[in-house]
């Protein structure tokens, strides 16, 4: 039931915002999302289960919004600037994206353990939410591929493609530095737009 699901795990962050994830009752959880705790059980098998599948969840969220950034702007530049300032300001807002995009998980937090866990959950959802999770490595592998394939174009040639890897790469890692050591003025953005000013052939020509 996907609904309840959802509603589920909305419950599970909003607790998690307020307090620590060791005082997190499973029966609250349900209570809040107005499903029995049996329902919890069926879709998540254990407190560990709710917690992969939540932070399953926001990497899933965090990454559809790297994709939203990279289609977001005409210009190559633009799409790996919207990219970097996505990155910035969802680990400044959520504590998990920030604990998975620094490998940085405070005691307030829950911690699973990022290799797959054994599975008898019948739940789909679940059953992926108990396989790997990604680690800050990952995820710069993840989003530098996907800036390369919005960005790639059927005239791209191989030394293209390659400076272009490198570029995303560049502002992705530029990205997660500046997760964790927020700088100032100017932000990610002033940094990621210093860091494309020479000629990168991959991305056309400057504005």
């Amino acid at each position: 039931m996907p609904a309840a699901r959802e509603s589920l795990l909305d419950a599970a962050f909003t607790a998690l915002v307020r307090r620590s994830w060791s005082t997190v009752r499973m029966v609250d959880v349900a209570a809040v999302a107005g499903v029995s705790r049996q329902t919890l059980y069926n879709e998540f098998g254990s407190k560990e289960g709710l917690a992969r599948a939540l932070v399953r969840r926001e990497a899933d969220g965090y990454l559809a919004g790297v994709e939203r950034a990279l289609a977001a702007h005409p210009d190559p530049r633009e799409r790996l600037v919207a990219t970097a300032e996505w990155t910035a300001a969802t680990a400044r807002d959520n504590a998990l994206v920030r604990a998975m995009l620094t490998g940085c998980w405070s005691e307030r937090l829950p911690a699973p353990t990022l290799s797959a866990v054994r599975s008898s959950s019948p739940v789909p959802a679940q059953r992926r939410a108990d396989g790997p999770l990604p680690s800050p490595a990952d995820f710069v592998t993840l989003v530098r591929d996907r800036a390369v394939a919005a960005l790639s174009g059927p005239g791209t040639t191989r030394t293209d493609a390659a400076e272009l890897a490198r570029s995303c790469e560049l502002v992705v890692r530029l990205s997660l530095s500046c997760v964790a050591a927020p700088p100032g003025d100017g932000g990610v953005t002033d940094l990621v737009k210093a860091a494309l000013t020479p000629p990168h052939r991959a991305l056309g020509p400057t504005s």
